[in-house]
């Protein structure tokens, strides 16, 4: 899988926002209004209903071009014919899942606002790291703060994409494009919203600003 599709919106869902039968629906609207990335994250222990949402995700993301990452479960991942898996502090290491899961699979790792963790990440075959929380979230309050240097010095010496997570709003997502993130990953942002579509195109529109911006610089 190429690493170019890891940029941009990185919708996440909350199984507490919605009731299990709108789930796809909703990831449907998010992806209308310019998510690149879905991220599916449900820690309930209903094993079934899991791999069947999972499922009809993994459907709906590649019939639009988008990619389905599974939150923390390797087995998941494979089983509902995701692009990738996301794990965390707790999960599997990124080897071990690329074994798992296979050369083409997106891994990416949170790395929180550690900088070894990242580095470890990489080592171990991930293909993007994430930083967080920049911003007070709802989602995870007691998250620890990360910074924005964390995002350039990843930029600069890592070598693959970086999302930032915590807090994002369409006012605060400039600073971490700024600072060298490549995609954005949001939850409430976009799924706590009224209006779905039009809540992740405004994320959206940094994307496209900060190409235009990049565009038009002259070249030195």
């Amino acid at each position: 899988m190429s690493r170019s599709k890891l940029h941009g919106l990185y919708a996440i869902t909350d199984a507490a926002l919605q009731p299990p039968q709108q789930l796809t629906e909703r990831i449907a609207l998010a992806i209308a209004g310019g998510a690149r990335l879905i991220q599916y994250r449900d820690k309930s222990a209903d094993a079934q209903l899991r791999l069947q949402q999972a499922g009809e995700l993994a459907q709906l993301c590649r019939m639009h071009g988008v990619l389905l990452i599974i939150n923390d479960d390797v087995q998941l991942a494979e089983a509902s014919g995701a692009d990738g898996v996301h794990l965390g502090r707790e999960d599997a290491d990124a080897a071990a899942a690329r074994r798992q899961l296979g050369a083409q699979a997106i891994i990416g790792v949170s790395c929180y606002n550690e900088w070894s963790l990242a580095e470890q990440a990489v080592q171990e075959g991930a293909d993007y790291v994430a930083f967080g929380r920049f911003f007070r979230s709802r989602t995870k309050p007691s998250a620890v703060q990360s910074r924005l240097d964390l995002i350039s010095q990843a930029r600069q010496q890592l070598g693959v994409p970086v999302a930032a997570i915590g807090g994002i709003t369409p006012c605060n997502g400039r600073i971490l494009l700024d600072a060298g993130a490549d995609m954005l990953a949001v939850v409430q942002g976009v799924f706590g919203a009224d209006d779905i579509a039009s809540a992740a195109a405004a994320y959206a529109a940094l994307f496209e600003a900060d190409t235009a911006r990049r565009v038009s610089q002259p070249r030195s």
